[in-house]
């Protein structure tokens, strides 16, 4: 049994071990005798208290129904004073620590599957590039009715995705269900390492791009460097969309490095704890990979953390307008502390504020332009005839090919619908479209220099602010 001077000494040693990783010493140790003699005064808990804590213990050994030992009683009360402190400090236990150094990593060893629920299955979003899945010929949309003859319908997305991961090599059965096919079928694959990447990107239309930001891992910074290259390399960059919806946050460090990617200078963010160690400032270096180009970052109430320090950081610079609804309003910061080799404490230990001193917590950022997401549907009118369409219609002198309907068809089946398909996407387009107006653009090749009006013009949108527009 644990007396209340055995547990006085238990605690005792486990905070003064605790204390050189959470920072409070710089040089990992404490400096003098008088420092030890008034910490270890600090570290000591009320000895009615620890007689408390001490009856509780022994009448749960003895009297609950089923036997639990020590060692278990003692990390349920270690999560129990971790989960009242606030919703984001927990206890990390074995599988928790791992699940987490994969998320922050990118990496882990499975299938290679994004997936979500449909009508009670898991059905695969899309097989992520040079996988066990995308190799094995896996589609957006196949329906996984079976894991290794055990039936998926009805488990959840969690259960899910620890099932479909496990050690590099070894084989899992799927039976999946495509449309088009009237009878499931079976494909067999080998887990191996899978690298998810954190950003991915497109165009939306000549000059406009697109870049999704998942959440904030340890590479998003070169993974947005990878992405904003490969849009570069189909020409110039008109205006940029970024994606923070539905990101969870991650990696501050992360969020410093997207948000240095657009800014030449300036504060990014800082924080402001307790401990010396927690007051930390973020700067931005110089170089912009998007040579200045117009921004629309989205946000909504799933987009937290490290999301928010973005958003609210190129908000604060008016580097980008803020387009959606508000975020989620996470302003802390959680630093994570490993107690042993597999398990880890997350603590929060500081909270973090926008290079103008706005506090994000419970409060997060408004858009500048709230655009609520909802389902456009387009309507059908009357079929449209225009000039072109008439037999021996004149033509314009223009030097190019007059457009009839057939031609105006057959253009638009080519193009994405953004406006069904995404109309928060399709409005951040229209107003990247707005903004590139107000510049005269000087093609690169051309030996002609932009005159003072240009000039000017450019300086004006360049401050134009978004409750203007």
């Amino acid at each position: 049994m644990f007396t209340p001077k055995m547990l006085a000494r238990l605690i005792g040693v486990a905070a003064l071990t605790a204390l050189p990783l959470m920072g409070l010493s710089q040089a990992g140790q404490l400096d003098t005798a008088d420092d030890r003699v008034s910490l270890e005064a600090e570290s000591r808990l009320p000895l009615e208290d620890l007689r408390s804590f001490a009856k509780v213990f022994e009448q749960i050994r003895r009297g609950y129904v089923e036997e639990v030992d020590d060692s278990t009683l003692l990390e349920f009360a270690i999560k129990g004073m971790l989960q009242g402190l606030d919703p984001h400090s927990s206890y990390l236990d074995s599988r928790s620590f791992t699940d987490l150094q994969a998320n922050t990593t990118g990496e882990f060893a499975g299938l290679g599957i994004e997936v979500g629920i449909e009508d009670d299955y898991i059905t695969i979003i899309t097989p992520m590039d040079d996988t066990p899945a995308e190799r094995a010929g896996l589609r957006a949309g196949d329906v996984i009715l079976r894991m290794s003859g055990k039936s998926m319908r009805g488990v959840s997305l969690d259960d899910a995705v620890e099932k479909m991961r496990g050690p590099v090599g070894s084989p899992v059965t799927l039976t999946i269900g495509r449309k088009g096919h009237k009878e499931p079928f079976d494909v067999t694959l080998k887990r191996d390492k899978v690298r998810v990447y954190s950003v991915r990107g497109e165009m939306l239309e000549d000059g406009y791009g697109y870049l999704r930001i998942s959440q904030f891992q340890l590479d998003t910074g070169n993974d947005l460097v990878r992405a904003m290259n490969k849009l570069k390399k189909q020409g110039e960059l008109k205006g940029l969309v970024i994606d923070l919806r539905n990101n969870p946050g991650g990696v501050l460090q992360s969020s410093v490095e997207v948000v240095d990617a657009f800014l030449e200078e300036g504060l990014v963010v800082y924080t402001e704890g307790r401990n010396e160690s927690s007051n930390l400032r973020y700067s931005a270096s110089p170089g912009d990979l998007s040579k200045g180009a117009p921004l629309v970052v989205l946000i909504n109430d799933g987009s937290a953390s490290a999301a928010e320090i973005v958003a609210g950081a190129l908000q604060d610079h008016r580097r980008a307008v803020v387009m959606g609804t508000d975020s989620f309003g996470k302003g802390s910061v959680q630093t994570v502390i490993p107690i042993n080799d597999d398990r880890a404490i997350k603590l929060t230990t500081a909270l973090y504020f926008t290079p103008k001193g706005r506090s994000i917590q419970a409060q997060g950022i408004k858009p500048d332009i709230t655009v609520e997401r909802v389902q456009v549907k387009r309507m059908d009118g009357r079929t449209r005839t225009t000039e072109a369409d008439l037999a021996g219609h004149l033509g314009n002198g223009n030097g190019g090919e007059e457009s009839g309907s057939e031609d105006r068809k057959r253009a638009k089946a080519g193009q994405e619908d953004w406006y069904s398909r995404d109309n928060q996407v399709f409005e951040a387009l229209n107003v990247l479209k707005g903004l590139n107006l107000y510049v005269r653009r000087v093609p690169a090749h051309s030996s002609e220099k932009p005159s003072a009006e240009t000039e000017e013009t450019k300086d004006k949108v360049a401050r134009v602010r978004p409750e203007d527009l």
